[in-house]
């Protein structure tokens, strides 16, 4: 996480500066060349984040991405350490944090990453994770459309204030460029040297595009309760029918864990080679709807229905976490409800249809 301008350096270091789309493009060009990027990119006809070689690979008028940038900071699989048993055991600590610019992930994805940052340095703070947060150089967007699922402006994530190294707004033929930390600074002043101070003409217009954000979701998915209010109406209706209702169709797969940018979960294996003196602990990604999540080794499972399990899901986003760090943990990407075959596991579905007392 990138250090921000010292107090007595923000009025320098924190003006916005405007780049033309051209200007922006070299700008993209000059960071592939010096580095590793990561971007959105079009796969068929969706879009995926992935490393950019060429900036002509980069788009940045995506609605959403297939799955979120946990990926980048969290990996499916990681090994933590390796170890030989033997007269003397032997620990060597692994850690991978390569350099690399993540550019242009939406305001909602940014707002999910400043979440994570809380829960990942909190209590144990975790330095896989903190490592690769450091090595990166984050370049945030805000949307310019939405999904058809999509409901972040109901959940508070159409904009950011923070988290963010640098912070684009699309104002037609030019990007504003809000830098946010030192580290956003001088990535600018390297490879758009060129950039210039917003005009006052410019700032407005990020104003006017900023102004119509709230309105990009569908209407239809717009959340019936207030984001102030949400966290108490589920610990409210713990025992409402929905959650049994819903469950029945759920295949348990886990899809809507996969792809959400603020879950977290996993589990943690002890791999022996066969010479049985060699092996390594491993780290892997796992999910509340897994049937197997809450299963000990005493042989309980403290969530063996569905229902419990799929309640589980929605409470930990919208009480469990917020009691952590104060709030809610589901930014309104839209993801869960995309890839779930039964499209049971949207949350605007199931919070209007508390909130509505049906």
């Amino acid at each position: 996480m990138a250090k921000k301008p010292p107090e007595g350096e923000k009025g320098d270091s924190m003006a916005a500066k405007t780049l033309t789309k051209d200007q922006f493009k070299k700008f993209t060009q000059k960071l592939v060349d010096s580095g590793k990027v990561v971007g959105a990119k079009r796969k068929e006809k969706k879009f995926a984040f992935g490393e950019i070689l060429d900036a002509s690979e980069l788009v940045l008028d995506y609605d959403v991405t297939l799955s979120s940038p946990r990926f980048f900071f969290q990996p499916p699989k990681e090994t933590l350490l390796e170890f030989e048993v033997g007269d003397k055991t032997k620990l060597s600590a692994k850690f991978c944090a390569e350099p690399f610019v993540l550019l242009g992930i939406h305001t909602y994805d940014m707002k999910a990453l400043n979440q994570m940052d809380k829960i990942w340095a909190a209590d144990h703070a975790d330095e896989h994770y903190l490592a690769r947060r450091q090595a990166a150089t984050v370049v945030a967007l805000e949307p310019t459309r939405a999904s058809k699922h999509s409901f972040w402006s109901s959940m508070d994530a159409a904009t950011v204030k923070e988290g963010f190294d640098l912070l684009l707004t699309d104002i037609g033929d030019k990007f504003v460029v809000e830098v946010g930390t030192e580290k956003g600074a001088s990535l600018l002043a390297k490879h758009a040297p060129d950039a210039t101070d917003s005009s006052k003409e410019d700032l407005e217009a990020r104003e006017k595009a900023r102004q119509k954000l709230p309105s990009m979701c569908a209407k239809e998915r717009e959340v019936k309760a207030k984001v102030s209010e949400i966290t108490e109406l589920m610990k409210k209706n713990y025992e409402h029918p929905v959650w049994k209702t819903k469950a029945e169709k759920c295949y348990g797969c886990g899809s809507c864990n996969l792809v959400c940018p603020t879950c977290y979960c996993f589990d943690v294996t002890d791999e022996v080679e066969l010479d049985m003196k060699h092996g390594c602990r491993t780290r892997s990604w796992d999910g509340c709807l897994l049937e197997g999540f809450a299963h000990v080794g005493s042989g309980e499972n403290f969530r063996e229905h569905r229902h419990e399990r799929f309640r589980h899901r929605l409470l930990r986003k919208t009480v469990f976490v917020p009691e952590k760090i104060g709030e809610l943990a589901c930014v309104g990407c839209g993801r869960c409800s995309s890839v779930c075959l039964p499209d049971i596991t949207d949350p605007v579905q199931i919070i209007n249809k508390i909130k509505e007392g049906n």
